[in-house]
Formats: C-alpha cells, sequence, structure tokens
C-alpha cells in the first residue's frame, strides 16, 4: 500500500491541522500509511494549541503529485481551497462539515460529511465507531479544535454531537474546557503581531458565487476598533488581493469572540448583493454590522449564495 498525503484546506485553521494529525493517526492504525501535512503555516491560535501539547506542527506542502498518487482531505472539500494539483491525484477519503461544491472524483472514495460544528467531532465518532483509543495529547489538539470553530460552543453551527465530543475529549485529556478555551481563544487575537496580509487573508476561503469569485476572510478579536484603527491598510490589502487573485469581492468578518457579533468590511463588487444578503446598508466607510454573526459557514456563505442567485 503506497503511502498517502493526509491535509486540510489552505490558510489552516486549528480544525485544518488537527483534523489532519488526527485522521492520519487513526488511518494508520487502520493500516493505512499515510502522512498528515498542512498546506500552509499554523496560525496564532493554532500554535498555541500545538506548543501547549508539545506537538510539532506538520510540514508544509505546495504540491502532492510529486510525492504520492493519493491524498485524504479534511475539513475541506472544494478544489480551490486544496492543494493546487489536486486533479492530480486521487482522492481516496473526505472526512468535512461543510457544504460539497466543486467537488468531482474519477473513482469511487470514502466520504462522510455530517452537519456538525467541526470535523474534530467526526473523528472522535470514527474513532469510536472503529474501536481505537485517542490518546491523552491528541484529544487536547482535538478539544482545541472543537473549541476553535464553535468559538468554545457559542457558535449557531454548534451541535449536542461537538458538545458531547468535547465532553469525552476533556475528560480523556483532563483540560478544563472554559479556562483552558478562554486563553486559547484569546491567544489567535493578538492583531498587533500581525501585517494587515495577515489579517485579510489568513483566515480566508474562496467562494464561487452566482459566477463570480468571493473572497471571505474572518479574523477574532476581544474588540472591533482594534481591527477598524488599520482599515485603510486592511482595504488596500483586500484591493491588491483581489487584482492579484482576480477576486470580484472580498468580504473581511471581524468577530468580536466576547460578545458574539461582527462587523464586515467590503471592498469590491457586487456591493449590492452584499446589502441583500444581510438586509441592511453598507456604511460610507463600506462596513455592516452583524449582530450575532459569528459563522462564516453558516451565517455569512448561506445568505450569500441565496443573495446571488446560486
Amino acid at each position: 500500500m503506497s503511502k498517502e498525503l493526509v491535509f486540510g484546506h489552505q490558510n489552516p485553521d486549528t480544525d485544518a491541522i488537527v483534523a489532519a494529525k488526527a485522521f492520519s493517526y487513526l488511518q494508520n492504525k487502520l493500516g493505512f500509511e499515510t502522512e498528515a501535512v498542512a498546506l500552509g503555516e499554523p496560525n496564532s491560535e493554532t500554535n498555541y494549541v500545538l506548543n501547549h501539547f508539545d506537538e510539532p506542527a506538520p510540514r508544509v506542502i505546495k504540491t502532492a503529485s510529486n510525492e504520492v498518487d493519493s491524498v485524504m482531505l479534511v475539513d475541506h472539500n472544494e478544489a480551490q481551497q486544496s492543494v493546487s494539483d489536486l486533479g492530480d491525484v486521487t482522492v481516496t477519503h473526505v472526512i468535512d462539515h461543510h457544504r460539497i461544491s466543486n467537488f468531482e472524483t474519477a473513482q469511487p472514495l470514502w466520504y462522510t460529511a455530517r452537519p456538525v460544528g467541526c470535523t474534530s467531532t467526526i473523528l472522535t465518532q470514527l474513532f469510536v465507531q472503529n474501536k481505537i483509543e485517542i490518546p491523552a495529547n491528541l484529544a487536547g489538539l482535538m478539544l482545541s479544535a472543537i473549541i476553535s470553530d464553535t468559538l468554545l460552543l457559542k457558535s449557531p453551527t454548534t451541535t449536542d454531537e461537538d458538545r458531547e465530543a468535547l465532553r469525552a475529549l476533556a475528560q480523556i485529556a483532563d483540560i478544563d474546557v472554559n479556562s483552558y478555551g478562554l486563553e486559547m481563544l484569546k491567544a489567535g487575537t493578538d492583531l498587533a503581531s500581525k501585517s494587515d496580509k495577515d489579517l485579510v487573508d489568513g483566515d480566508a476561503k474562496s467562494f464561487n458565487l452566482g459566477g463570480k469569485s468571493v473572497r471571505i476572510g474572518q479574523v477574532n478579536t476581544v474588540d472591533l476598533a482594534d481591527v477598524f484603527s488599520r482599515q485603510s491598510g486592511l482595504e488596500e490589502t483586500m484591493k491588491a488581493e483581489n487584482a492579484a487573485n482576480k477576486y470580484d469581492l472580498f468580504l473581511l468578518l471581524a468577530t468580536n469572540i466576547l460578545d458574539s457579533n461582527s462587523e464586515l468590511l467590503v471592498v469590491g463588487e457586487p456591493k449590492d448583493v452584499v446589502e441583500r444578503a444581510f438586509g441592511g446598508k453598507l456604511s460610507d466607510q463600506n462596513r455592516l454590522n452583524l449582530p450575532g454573526v459569528v459563522s462564516r459557514k453558516k451565517q455569512v456563505v448561506p445568505p450569500l449564495t441565496d443573495a446571488f442567485g446560486v
């Protein structure tokens, strides 16, 4: 059996990094030969998690076909979010909790998609299903991913399955979820050390909506003013990204993790579709308040999809 690479999406967040590690561990226990890799460097939150559990970061790859013939995808399925040469390898497995779009294969595959808040929740269930014990260190990583994706279970994407997985993993890892989780989330909001490019594109994903290329980034903070004090630089960076990558529209969602409110910064066109999607009017600063919105997957992409008529 040839080796396979396991990886999450570009601009990896904590779930993308952790899910690759967890699924690779599980698959190796089941007799496969895999290596967890990443499509980008870990962000500050993920580095906090890896350091806390004394876990090395996975190596970063640019292409896969120069190393392997087949790969396993976690935390994504859309081709534009994956490795650049995805079409040159065989996808044998997908574990994901997002919509299925722009994805097809020439051969049958193992595909697990569940409407939960985090890929690591699905992986927790797969460990149980396959009767494979989760080591304490790996449980700590996986609960960190659930905390990250659900904003400590405050996100509307959170399900009872996420709550149960988090409880079980916390017991294995012997972690106080609330105290650890808050420190972990705060570690990801150190904006002063990040460039405008880091903030704009550090957690951004591309979507094809109504024939338009839409880039949606998200930055977490404990004070929205800290983000928008840098608006001029952020807008210039977003314009440059649009020009360089042929994005029609770039949206940056700034989310306050303490009160679960967000504000949207919009660069590009069509802005009227954004206003229609969220039922509001952009200010003359190209911003839109979004109270209670914290999830790109559940609260941003779906209304945009509807507004674009997809």
